[in-house]
């Protein structure tokens, strides 16, 4: 399976236009960081439903491709996110993934957000990606 260092270096190629870095990779837990930026702010000062959003979604990318390695067409199918309060915009945004099954076409997972240094999650999502069947 690819290493933390090929998985950051994919998915900054592969993903120019992402912020989200990558801090951790377990066996069976990603943990993925966004800085906020005062752009994905929306009105009263949090941070937007939409970045939230996409730093799930990268969290789940990259605990599928730790497991089946560097599979770029691996996409997708369904997202769903409870929004459960505030996240904080001083800080950093951190989604923890866990997949939940892993089978040949298909990967469901949860990723639980928080702000950085703070126990309380702010949304938890959870997400299915489509594996290809040809992966070369």
């Amino acid at each position: 399976m690819p290493t933390h260092a090929e998985l950051s270096r994919f998915l900054r190629d592969a993903f120019p236009q992402t912020r989200v870095s990558i801090e951790q990779i377990e066996p069976r837990e990603v943990v993925v960081a966004h800085a906020i930026g005062e752009g994905e702010l929306r009105p009263g000062g949090t941070v937007s439903g939409p970045v939230m959003m996409a730093v799930a979604d990268v969290a789940l990318y990259v605990a599928v491709l730790a497991r089946i390695g560097l599979v770029p067409l691996a996409v997708t199918t369904n997202l769903s996110i409870n929004f459960l309060r505030k996240p904080r915009a001083d800080r950093r945004l951190l989604g923890r993934c866990r997949l939940l099954k892993l089978g040949r076409t298909l990967a469901v997972g949860e990723v639980t957000l928080y702000s950085e240094g703070e126990d309380e999650p702010v949304a938890h999502a959870t997400g299915t990606y489509a594996i290809p069947r040809e992966r070369g």
